[in-house]
């Protein structure tokens, strides 16, 4: 009997395959491997921007670079193919899956390559940069490396072993510093980044096949319809959302100027630099998580509050925070020539807030197979965001770019929120809910910054301690209004701090870890 699986409908079981293996590890113990994974990513990947930024590279420099890297992830955002999504949705997995899975992986790869590569020149003739060619061929190279890690972080993910995942990620971000910051000393400008993006595939891909092997060759042919038709609809789904998130940089860089691609592009990466080290490293242990939650026929809703409940209460007045400072923030890491980023950090760091409000918004109805609908609401955002960057970008350059993504986000909750509520069965009294407690911890939490902008020195004057010292009065006010208020992740996140708080002796006797 054929062993073709699917996450809707699984096959008969065959003589190798088994019901779901035992998770390797429970989600809070999932979910700090994946935050630690992220911090030790963010250090590295921060740092290495701040020391490029202010002694190697100029905002045009970042900005052509920026450019070539949209344009290739435009295309690679076909990369997976939903091979991560379709391996951790199926109920029962066997080795003639994970061969198929690898099989398409290496195909594709090779496409991805192939498209970059053949979209070089004509991009570089577009935007009269012939330096944006070269730069496109070496990106295209690092995605040969593709199918090494693709299926294994799949696997990873599906067993709940992120500690693998920690050393992938952590791995592959010393890899792209390393060679990042020894060619850009040496002098080679914007490709110094391009060539830091091909090392740290390779590292990516020989760390992840040392820790969970998955053989490519020899390829496996037979049986691909399952994931074939899972992955082109979820690579359809990806493509659309691609053209919303993928095309910023290139809207600014054709309708600006090459200065003005490089400042929203730095906006853009702190902003989402620091979005995923308050929380986004946990979206990737949720949809194993849930995919566990279905197979045992229990409601997704109590489950999705909770995510709601952890993402607002720490991204909310993390992104805030940032959007307040963005001025001391950005000149302390930049210096002078990139204080044009400031106001553009400050409204897409609240763009990343009002998106955390509605998480989950492809991986739920790609796991409950409501694809179809998803699409469709995916081409409609996709349209408004498009619609909105290249208008603001028309009527006032990166600023205007940068304002058309907060009214994006109000676009994105009102087109998903209808739908989200309805196939995953939340109560929208207890989302609001959740949502007016998280805005009054963030208010809390930013009340010091601001008292301190209105009583002693604004953002152009505060010092680096001053700024320091409202921060951790910002952090007190958060954490004393989130007790005040019993905000539903309160519970959750003293039991992820529980390790830490244990050995902290005043801690453990003044919070009490539920």
């Amino acid at each position: 009997m054929a062993d073709e699986l699917s996450p809707r409908s699984p096959a008969a079981a065959a003589s190798r395959q088994v019901e779901r293996e035992p998770a390797a590890m429970g989600v809070r113990a999932a979910a700090v491997w994946a935050i630690a994974s992220q911090y030790a990513g963010f250090v590295i990947q921060f740092a290495t921007s701040v020391v490029i930024s202010r002694f190697f590279l100029d905002p045009d420099e970042v900005g052509l670079f920026s450019i070539a890297l949209a344009a290739a992830l435009l295309v690679a955002v076909l990369q997976d193919f939903g091979l991560s999504r379709y391996i951790s949705g199926l109920p029962r997995l066997d080795r003639g899956e994970v061969a198929r899975c690898s099989s398409v992986a290496f195909l594709f790869s090779l496409v991805i390559t192939a498209i970059i590569a053949a979209l070089a020149w004509p991009l570089a003739l577009a935007y009269g940069l012939p330096d944006l060619a070269p730069l496109l061929l070496i990106i295209a190279g690092s995605y040969l490396f593709l199918p090494l890690a693709v299926v294994p972080l799949a696997l990873m993910a599906r067993a709940m072993r992120f500690q693998y995942h920690f050393a992938v990620n952590v791995g592959g971000a010393a890899a792209h510093a390393c060679v990042a910051l020894t060619l850009a000393w040496m002098g080679l400008s914007s490709f110094a980044l391009a060539w830091a993006t091909l090392a740290a595939g390779l590292a990516k891909g020989a760390i992840a096949q040392a820790l969970e092997p998955s053989r490519i060759f020899p390829l496996r042919l037979d049986g691909l319809r399952p994931v074939l038709g899972f992955g082109g609809k979820a690579s359809a789904l990806y493509l659309t959302g691609a053209l919303g998130s993928r095309t910023p940089d290139l809207v600014v860089g054709k309708l600006v100027t090459l200065t003005a691609v490089g400042l929203f592009s730095r906006a853009t990466s702190l902003a989402e630099q620091v979005r995923v080290l308050i929380a986004g490293a946990i979206g990737s242990v949720f949809y194993p998580a849930f995919a566990r939650i279905r197979d045992a026929g229990q409601p997704l809703g109590p489950a999705y509050l909770r995510v709601c409940a952890g993402y607002t209460a720490v991204v909310w007045p993390g992104m805030a925070g940032l959007a307040l400072a963005a001025w001391p923030v950005v000149m302390t890491l930049y210096g002078e020539d990139w204080i044009g980023t400031a106001p553009l950090l400050s409204m897409i760091a609240l763009q990343a807030a009002l998106l955390s409000a509605l998480p989950l918004v492809s991986e739920l109805p790609i796991l409950l197979g409501r694809m179809n609908r998803l699409l469709v609401l995916n081409i409609c955002e996709t349209l408004v965001s498009i619609g909105l960057l290249v208008g603001g970008s028309l009527l006032a350059g990166a600023w205007g770019a940068a304002a058309s993504r907060m009214v994006y986000a109000l676009a994105f909750m009102a087109i998903y929120l209808r739908f989200m509520h309805r196939i995953v069965g939340f109560p929208m009294r207890s989302w609001c809910t959740i949502l007016a407690k998280s805005g009054a911890a963030t208010l809390a939490a930013l009340a010091p910054l601001a008292l301190t902008y209105l009583l002693w020195a604004g953002p152009r004057e505060i010092g680096t301690i001053t700024l320091m010292l409202a921060v951790i009065a910002g952090v007190a006010c958060w954490l004393a209004a989130l007790f005040a208020m019993r905000h539903p992740a309160l519970g959750d996140l003293l039991r992820m701090a529980a390790p830490v708080l244990a050995r902290i002796p005043v801690a453990r006797r003044m919070v009490p870890v539920p």
